[in-house]
């Protein structure tokens, strides 16, 4: 037997369940069990039983010696008790007619007149109940609970034999469970309020205070209701079409707000902040730097990506935008590389690039279609696709890994697969012993390679060894390849199409798909622009279908030949970017093509970062997506595609080619009455529509919510062309800024004077820098020696000339004589 200092009384209130403690004698014991929404109590004195939560029940109870409690505070201790157990159970508040006037008085002269009456949330009650619904437990089962080792609680279950006898004489549970104490035992069901009473007075107080609450909820939850109800019916009745297919079988709220096709064409989910995985990729990496101090990580991680704030990383900081627009400083196929930096890159390169890589592959996956993914799910354990992660460094492996899972899920709710999930082919480029080692601890069934393969240079093996075989070895090739800052880092324009070359020989023929990422900087930029048009101009097809040469000028040796293909995403338009006029490195460029991902900071990069109580963290990005061996769906592009997108699409009946629709390049400008969206158009041009709320309320809304990289569908009142800041063009040296504003060319004069070689430049640039004092006494010392001289020159030729024609005057009288 177990020993209580009080009795449970359980009741039930309109819906939940409120259990009381009701202090008894010491020598009392009593025993509590809870099953199926009631509870049976049994004492030394007598037994009561509540019925099931919701409906009406009686207590009866036979407790000898057990008087009113009025009558037990009638000496001036008890009425001290009672007097400090209110003060204690509620504070500062007091119920109404809780304490008969000496009682009263006695409080008063004690802590002074209560602020105001004791509301339920003064006890605790609002955070005890749980208004969910009660699951019943068998009518013979019984719960208890019994603390383990570690401090954690293990669930016992019991039967309960109602034909025997008593519970306290038929079931001993010092016996059965030994270790199992007092507060172990838990016999309530989901939904019970559990307040220890100390009297009956407490008792009937908190049961009136617990119907208070119950009523106050039940009056909130209507009034919500309602209100909601209204808000419903204005909004729908204010500008929602309801005639529009596809409107009327709309449930959630935001899909009654925004036209469907706002919402497909969204770049960004909901919620805007992506999520990292916790059991693939933080706890494992947050397992791995326990064995490091997270200060020495944050040093290498510093030393590694170029200082505070990670600049280098996938990453860059708002302050270090324009500075060194360079390439990520610590990419995984680095050959040497210490433990400490390993540490670095699993805690500063996975998240963002992990964020970025994550918000580039559900754009794909919304655009391509989710039958390119779950047609390969569907064929089993032959099934699966086999994917690259070429400079992610596992992490575009685990944003895939989502992908595959949502779709997985998809099948099996609609019933079309069964069994366990096709794994596919894994394959990520990581060079270093020690990043590699590391990586193996969270991703599995994975091929770990120090570097690209290279088709591009490796010939045929058949015959030409003995061990070749008779037949050649077929060549490995990828569904997917996310190709993350592996141009950037190349200087040289022909180091950057070698590896073009390389990964599209990689990339499965029939509807491959190529991811190529870089950092969201101008230097960034060009290299995605570089590398989309290569591929657009050298790889594959123009969309009329016509092959650029002609089949009697083809050759092998310098013309690739040319097979379909198509843009993914960002680009709705197959020709030259408007941002990318002229190839190459820009001078003074300012607008280019970016995009950004917010994600959920885990605490390991947030300490990295420097910041301890924010785990918002944002990354930016340029990409390009590009599908090879299947041309573009639409034929609809162009003219035409702009046109009829500036027209919109909220009333047509037609369901538009989402990639033919222009997407904003740039956050929406608000206003007052109108919004201004800079959209890249199917027409390769930059344009700034503007849609006033005269135009479409519908349209306005959508248009005010619209968040940057989103595709547009509801059309404008008015379009302009937006100039490009493109730069200057190359660095060459000042002739094109020397051209356009009208100035000579600059030259330089080289002559020999005494054996020394000088140079002399002509029309050369002034320094527009201010002179220092002392520089301005040189130059006004110079200009004096240089007039000083101008006049000693000037008077040597003065001198000069009157001492000629002397001399001429003299040989003109010899003459005459």
């Amino acid at each position: 037997m177990l020993s209580f200092k009080g009795v449970r009384h359980a009741y039930s209130i309109c819906g939940y369940s409120i259990s009381l403690f009701l202090r008894s004698p010491p020598s009392h014991s009593s025993f509590v069990t809870a099953q199926r929404g009631s509870v049976s109590n049994v004492t030394g004195g007598g037994a009561f039983c509540t019925a099931p939560a919701g409906r009406n029940f009686s207590i009866s109870r036979s407790l000898r010696a057990r008087q009113s409690t009025e009558s037990e505070t009638t000496s001036q201790g008890d009425i001290e008790k009672v007097v400090r157990d209110a003060k204690q159970r509620f504070r500062d508040t007091l119920p109404p007619g809780y304490l008969n006037d000496q009682e009263y008085a006695l409080y008063e002269r004690l802590y002074g007149p209560p602020l105001r009456e004791t509301r339920p949330e003064d006890v605790g009650i609002d955070t005890h109940a749980d208004m969910g619904p009660v699951f019943p437990r068998p009518d013979g089962e019984g719960t208890l609970l019994r603390q383990l080792e570690g401090g954690e609680f293990e669930e016992v279950t019991y039967k309960i034999d109602r034909q025997a006898k008593p519970i306290e004489e038929s079931y001993d549970i010092d016996t059965e469970y030994p270790d199992t104490i007092e507060h172990d035992i838990i016999g309530k069901p989901p939904g019970y309020v559990d307040i220890v009473a100390r009297s009956q007075r407490e008792h009937d107080a908190l049961k009136r205070l617990a119907a208070d609450f119950e009523t106050a909820q039940k009056s909130r939850v209507q009034k919500e209701d309602e209100k909601a109800d209204i808000e419903e019916e204005d909004e729908s009745s204010s500008w929602l079409p309801e005639e529009q297919p596809g409107f009327g079988g709309r449930d959630l709220g935001e899909t009654r707000r925004f036209h469907r096709y706002t919402l497909e064409g969204r770049f960004q989910g909901s919620p805007v902040e992506i999520p990292l995985p916790r059991d693939e990729l933080i706890s494992p990496v947050r397992e791995l730097l326990e064995r490091t101090h997270l200060k020495h990580v944050k040093q290498a991680a510093e030393a590694a990506f170029g200082g505070p704030g990670l600049p280098t990383s996938p990453s860059t900081p708002e302050g270090r935008k324009n500075g060194l627009m360079g390439g990520v400083g610590l990419p995984p196929d680095q050959r040497q590389m210490s433990e400490i930096e390993a540490d670095a890159f699993l805690a500063g390169y996975l998240p963002p690039a992990y964020a970025s890589i994550m918000s580039i592959l559900r754009e794909v996956r919304k655009r391509v279609g989710s039958e390119w993914i779950q047609s390969r799910l569907k064929q089993g354990k032959q099934g699966g696709l086999s994917v690259l992660d070429a400079g992610a460094g596992g992490a575009g492996l685990i944003a895939w890994e989502q992908i595959i899972n949502a779709e997985w899920d998809l099948l099996k709710e609609k019933g079309e697969v069964s069994g366990p999930q096709p794994t596919g082919k894994k394959t990520v480029i990581a060079a270093s012993d020690r990043l590699r080692y590391r990586l193996k601890n969270f991703l599995h069934n994975t091929t770990f390679l120090p570097r690209l393969p290279d088709y591009e240079h490796s010939g045929e093996m058949q015959g030409e060894h003995l061990d070749a075989g008779t037949k050649p070895q077929t060549r490995k090739s990828f569904d997917i390849i996310i190709a993350s800052h592996l141009f950037l880092k190349e200087k040289q324009d022909h180091y950057r199409q070698a590896i073009l070359n390389n990964l599209w020989s990689l990339l499965d023929k029939n509807g491959g798909v190529l991811v190529v990422i870089e950092k969201a900087h101008p230097r960034g930029f060009e290299a995605v622009a570089h590398v989309r048009d290569t591929v657009l101009n050298q790889f594959l097809l123009p969309q009329s279908g016509e092959a650029r040469v002609s089949a009697e000028d083809f050759n092998p040796a310098y013309n690739r030949e040319l097979e379909p293909g198509h843009i993914i995403a960002p680009c709705s338009n197959h020709g030259p970017c408007p941002m990318y006029k002229e190839s190459g490195k820009s001078k003074g460029r300012k607008d280019y093509c970016h995009f950004n991902q917010r994600f959920v900071q885990p605490s390991f990069y947030s300490q990295m970062l420097g910041k301890h109580a924010n785990n918002q963290g944002e990354v930016e990005f340029s990409y390009v997506a590009i599908r090879r061996g299947l041309p573009k769906s639409s034929q609809l592009t162009g003219p035409a595609a702009t046109a009829q997108a500036f027209q919109g699409y909220e009333k047509s009946p037609d369901h538009p080619d989402m990639q033919t629709l222009p997407r904003l390049v740039l956050p929406p400008l608000k206003r007052k009455g109108h919004v201004t969206l800079d959209l890249c158009t199917p027409e390769g041009k930059i344009e700034r529509w503007t849609v006033p709320k005269s135009f479409s309320k519908l349209a306005y809304h959508d248009a005010r919510k619209s968040r940057w990289g989103d595709l547009w569908a509801l059309g404008a009142k008015t379009r302009v062309a937006r100039n490009v800041r493109a730069g200057i063009g190359k660095d060459d040296g000042g002739k094109r800024a020397a051209a356009a504003d009208g100035k000579k060319p600059r030259k330089v004069e080289i002559a020999m004077d005494s054996g020394r070689l000088s140079a002399t430049e002509k029309n050369a640039l002034k320094d527009r820098r201010p002179k220092s004092k002392a520089a301005k006494q040189r130059d006004l010392m110079k200009e004096l020696f240089d007039a000083e001289a101008r006049e000693e020159a000037e008077l040597d030729r003065e001198l000069d000339e009157e001492a000629e024609a002397e001399l001429e005057e003299a040989e003109r009288r010899a003459r005459l004589r």
